[in-house]
């Protein structure tokens, strides 16, 4: 559901900007999602797996390495039996440009049979997440459902999507909370774009950064602190 909302003029330094080191933050171009607004939503998809996976074993799959801080944060709200285990892909080089996918990591637990939740921090264009799919198919799971922290629907490729869904991003090239460029950044506690990206001010609205299944209760971009500009000066 989409949901309009008045355009909101930039605002000074905040104090979230401030948790990133200081050598960091000229290169910041704004905070897009706060670690308030992670916390909460992340506590909201752990509800919603929770319901779907009742009485049930659940092995957790996730996609290293940005989805670290993610996964920690989600299967700690998880009252669920669950068995973890990693996957590792690699489809950046050094930077953004793209290149052929290559494993950098296998999975260890068998997972015939067994209900399997792929965990990602990003959906952009999809060929990352359709390969790791396609791999995990190939193992004869009895079930696979996806989690994303973030999703990028204006760069997707391939017709695939999430079946749980953190917040729905605009094209802009994103940082912290597991995310990196080069490897910097991960360690940030909220979602920031980079100065090399799109600027922020791109980030006119609800519509462009919202959370999933939760925006009914969003009345204007102040009630998403993910979408609340704030310029570095």
């Amino acid at each position: 559901m989409s949901l309009a909302a008045p355009r909101t003029r930039a605002v000074p330094v905040s104090p979230p900007l401030r948790l990133a080191p200081a050598a960091w933050r000229k290169e910041i171009a704004g905070v897009l999602i706060t670690k308030k607004a992670l916390a909460g939503r992340v506590r909201e998809l752990a509800k919603e797996i929770e319901w779907e996976y009742a009485g049930r074993d659940l092995v957790v799959v996730a996609v290293l390495n940005g989805t670290v801080l993610f996964l920690a944060d989600l299967i700690r709200h998880l009252a669920l039996p669950l068995r973890l285990d990693f996957i590792g892909v690699s489809s950046y080089r050094e930077g953004t440009n793209p290149k052929a996918l290559k494993y950098t990591k296998e999975l260890r637990l068998d997972v015939r049979g067994r209900d399997v939740l792929l965990v990602d921090d990003i959906l952009d264009t999809g060929r990352t997440f359709a390969g790791v799919l396609k791999k995990l198919r190939r193992l004869r799971p009895r079930s696979i459902r996806t989690c994303v922290l973030l999703d990028k629907p204006a760069r997707r490729i391939e017709k695939i999507r999430a079946d749980y869904v953190g917040f729905e991003a605009p094209d802009v090239f994103v940082v912290g909370y597991g995310l990196d460029f080069a490897e910097r950044y991960r360690n940030l506690p909220f979602i920031a774009v980079l100065k090399k990206g799109q600027n922020v001010r791109d980030v006119k609205s609800v519509k462009d950064v919202k959370g999933v299944k939760s925006v009914k209760s969003v009345k204007s971009v102040k009630d998403v602190k993910g979408g609340k500009m704030i310029k570095v000066s």
